[in-house]
């Protein structure tokens, strides 16, 4: 167990090193000018409670011109307020652009290494919770470790220089300082473990209150807190939560009491209070072998060199550990691989091509039983293929695999007779226009969301939102911002509307195949139609392949594949299956019957 926890201290230090190395590679300038600043401006502050407090005693007790210490004081104050200036310079006005800089590297790897990811990843909760952890705290990290190794490295300097110091006025004060570091140090190894123990076991219980927090202020929470008294039930978990936390911190307090009570009494107490104190009081007032200027500085200096040595012990360690750990989640999401590879056909076809499914399984990563089964289907060019089934049943997992947003783990996909592993992923996306149930829409103009780049053409943009029944005034046209983002003037639209935004997609993007999931889910009954009607003569020159819980849309296509807990149960057109008078019979007349009764 001990070793186990020393090798842990150890790779967290190692992950310290790593983003150290990286801040200097990419702002070098930015971590040496910290630490040249912060030493400029703190440095004359500490020597002052030795040095200049030595000499003014000195000068004071000696009888000697008075003027010296004015001039003494001047020159320190000269000394101090040109360091802050530089260090002001500094911190207001480099520090930040380097900062930003700093955070552009960091972030242009990290959305890099995103973009490259397969979907199937974001599956796996780890990576996902890896990529929440880097995208959400590492600029803090990276800064926490540059801030850590400049409080580091001033605590260093000062220590030496105060030592130095010392030990010119009496070498015997070094036993002092040696004896001072040497409890101060252990101890604070002691308090930094209780402090990593006691984040440890408070982190399960933060978790929930961020989850409360969640709860209590975001909209998605709002109309059901105020509707049902579920928000009665949260609050009495909340408040558990609280007492629960009390609880588990309490003992951690204790021996952090007890810790910090040593740490900083025995070394102030019995070293310097008394050691220090006795001893050179001794010299300086009985036998006069020091002067009350170096007394006074001794005193002073030991006094500071334990602080920093408290410093150092009690928070560094803490540090260190806590950012390791972040920095090893941020490695771990840089290191992972993707799962879907490149091949090397690298082709946009100009018209629909066969597309074949066969012996087509698969499983999501993790689960023991396969989403689909043993699936065989073949679509013909420019054909128009419909998927129903229960929820559940795998109909949006097939597209994905069509899309090659997965892999299959059994059996082959071909396009045009080529299996699609062989494909180039971004060639072989852009012959496919995807239309999903849970579409987004982004923080730019309405004629960038419906092209899916910038520049583009304004007049297909608009014939394509008219092909997808969004009938909306804007005043800008295609130049309208969407959302607020970026815009405070930016237009918010309706689920409806933003359903016909992103179908308007498909019929922009000029390629063979279409892929619709739910394109009519948020619409209703009368923009169903209308859509319905825009999608057949759009989509006359594209093969498509769309899912549909109203089975009213399924009635246009060629051929209906009913798929049933993984499997294809039943296939052919409308008239054929209505005719089986099987599952998707019985699914089509249950929807009409509760039509009749609505109207």
């Amino acid at each position: 167990m001990k070793n186990n926890k020393k090798a842990e201290s150890a790779h967290s230090f190692r992950n310290y090193l790593f983003m150290l190395k990286f801040v200097m590679k990419n702002a070098p300038f930015l971590l040496i000018s910290l630490l040249l600043f912060d030493v400029l401006s703190t440095l004359p502050w500490i020597l002052s409670n030795v040095v200049l407090l030595k000499y003014i005693i000195d000068v004071v007790t000696q009888g000697t011109d008075l003027y010296r210490i004015a001039v003494a004081c001047l020159i320190f104050a000269v000394v101090v307020v040109l360091g802050n200036l530089g260090n002001t310079i500094f911190y207001e006005i480099y520090r930040p652009r380097q900062a930003e800089k700093l955070h552009y590297k960091l972030y242009s790897q990290i959305y890099e290494k995103a973009a490259k990811m397969d979907f199937q990843s974001y599956d796996n909760p780890e990576f996902y919770n890896d990529f929440v952890l880097a995208m959400s705290t590492m600029s803090d990290r990276v800064d926490s470790i540059t801030s850590s190794t400049k409080d580091f490295f001033t605590h260093m300097v000062s220590i030496i220089s105060i030592t130095a110091v010392i030990v010119t006025i009496d070498p015997a004060c070094f036993i002092f300082i040696a004896l001072c570091v040497g409890i101060m140090v252990p101890l604070g190894r002691l308090i930094a473990k209780v402090n990593i123990d006691k984040k440890h076991a408070m982190t399960p219980l933060d978790r929930k209150n961020l989850y409360f927090s969640r709860v209590f202020y975001l909209q998605d929470y709002a109309k059901e807190l105020r509707l049902n008294p579920a928000g009665e039930m949260i609050e009495r978990r909340y408040n558990q939560n609280i007492f629960d936390r009390i609880f588990t911190v309490s003992p951690f307090l204790k021996k952090q009491c007890a810790l910090y009570f040593s740490q900083e009494s025995l070394p102030m107490t019995l070293l310097i209070c008394l050691g220090v104190t006795l001893y050179m009081g001794y010299k300086a007032i009985v036998t006069k072998e020091i002067s009350l200027g170096s007394f006074a500085a001794t005193f002073n200096g030991v006094s500071s060199v334990s602080n920093s040595v408290f410093a150092m012990t009690s928070w560094f360690a803490i540090r260190v550990r806590e950012n390791g750990l972040y920095v090893e989640k941020y490695k771990k999401f840089m290191a992972a691989e993707e799962k879907i590879k490149d091949g090397d056909t690298v082709k946009k076809f100009d018209k629909p091509v066969p597309i074949k499914l066969e012996n087509v399984s698969f499983t999501y990563p993790g689960c023991d039983k396969p989403t689909l089964k043993n699936i065989n289907l073949e679509i013909k060019p420019y054909q128009k293929i419909a998927l129903v089934g229960y929820n559940g049943a795998g109909k949006t997992t097939l597209t994905n695999l069509i899309l090659r947003l997965y892999d299959v783990t059994e059996g082959q996909i071909t396009v045009d007779g080529k299996n699609i592993k062989d494909w180039n992923v971004r060639s072989y996306h852009s012959n496919y226009a995807a239309v999903f149930q849970d579409f987004s829409l982004f923080g730019a103009t309405l004629g960038e969301n419906v092209a899916m780049h910038e520049n583009p053409d304004k007049a297909r943009v608009m014939k394509a939102l008219q092909e997808s029944s969004f009938n909306k005034e804007v005043e800008n046209g295609a130049d309208t911002i969407l959302l607020r983002e970026f815009d405070e003037n930016g237009l918010s639209l309706s689920g409806g509307e933003g359903q016909k935004v992103a179908v308007a997609r498909a019929f922009y993007k000029d390629c063979p195949f279409a892929i619709l999931d739910e394109p009519s889910a948020n619409l209703d009954p009368v923009s169903e139609y209308s859509l319905n009607e825009a999608m057949s003569r759009a989509a006359k020159d594209k093969t498509v392949i769309f899912i549909s819980h109203r089975l009213s849309t399924t009635v246009m296509a060629d051929v209906i594949y009913m798929l049933e807990k993984g499997e294809i149960v039943e296939s052919g057109t409308h008239e054929e299956l209505m005719a089986m008078n099987g599952k998707y019979a019985y699914m089509f007349n249950l929807q009409a019957e509760k039509y009749k009764e609505q109207q």
